[in-house]
């Protein structure tokens, strides 16, 4: 596992090297990092990898899948940049990013109902997220959330799919209250995030989770879309 992530993130050294600049960090949040860049969406991509097409404040980036771990709740899929920033997917959900300005490590999700019963079910659906968030050592930070099901939002960094023929969903933070050990030292708790937002593919009984939102703090939020090679990518073509 540890040669397929490395070979991805030499991978993405190689073939971004032109569409980012040199020793800046893909998600990174400087001034100078702020601009799209074309470069990306356009570049040569190899078939043998799997990519999300992530955006921060405009900037677009590609990540490579590294691996997946197996879980009792659902394979994590680890993405990579080309800075070794790293990104952990379950069911389109973040469970871990490191190599940001803000980190979220140790993430613990309970067992979820399926998209399909939100959408079906038609109501809010409460839960709660226990992460460890750094810089700051807030440990067992605690988040409830409501999940439901919404109408295709009118704007959104979705690209080359129709957005009515997916199913969207909205998790916003139901409370600030601080909890866990972050709570019994003191530590405060960052100002509540932004709400998530998801795009699902639910068709024939599977469901595929194709694009998100999310932020790792109030001022820290990127959006991430898979990233089909075939109809991205000139690799292959004569």
């Amino acid at each position: 596992m540890k040669i397929r992530a490395l070979a991805a993130a030499l991978f993405l050294v190689t073939v971004l090297a032109g569409c980012s600049s040199s020793g800046s960090a893909i998600l990174q949040t400087l001034p100078y990092a702020y601009g799209r860049n074309p470069g990306v969406d356009n570049a040569r991509l190899n078939p043998n990898f799997r990519y999300l097409r992530v955006t921060v404040r405009g900037r677009v980036a590609l990540l490579a899948l590294g691996y997946i771990d197996n879980h009792p709740q659902g394979p994590i899929e680890v993405w990579y940049s080309a800075e070794r920033e790293v990104l952990r997917l379950q069911n389109g959900r973040l469970v871990g990013a490191v190599g940001l300005t803000t980190e979220w490590r140790n993430v613990t999700l309970p067992e979820l109902p399926s998209w399909s019963t939100v959408a079906r079910e038609n109501q809010v659906s409460r839960w709660t997220r226990s992460r460890d968030v750094m810089p700051g050592y807030r440990f067992g930070v605690k988040d409830k959330l409501d999940l439901r099901a919404i109408e295709a939002p009118r704007r959104s960094a979705l690209q080359g799919m129709d957005a009515q023929g997916l199913t969207w969903f909205e998790e916003r933070v139901a409370s600030e209250a601080a909890a866990g050990l972050s709570a019994v030292f003191g530590n405060s708790v960052d100002a509540q995030l932004p709400p998530a937002r998801y795009a699902v593919d639910i068709r024939n009984g599977h469901e595929t989770v194709v694009y998100g939102e999310q932020c790792l703090a109030a001022d820290l939020c990127f959006t991430w879309q898979r990233w089909p090679v075939q109809t991205h990518s000139t690799v292959g073509q004569k």
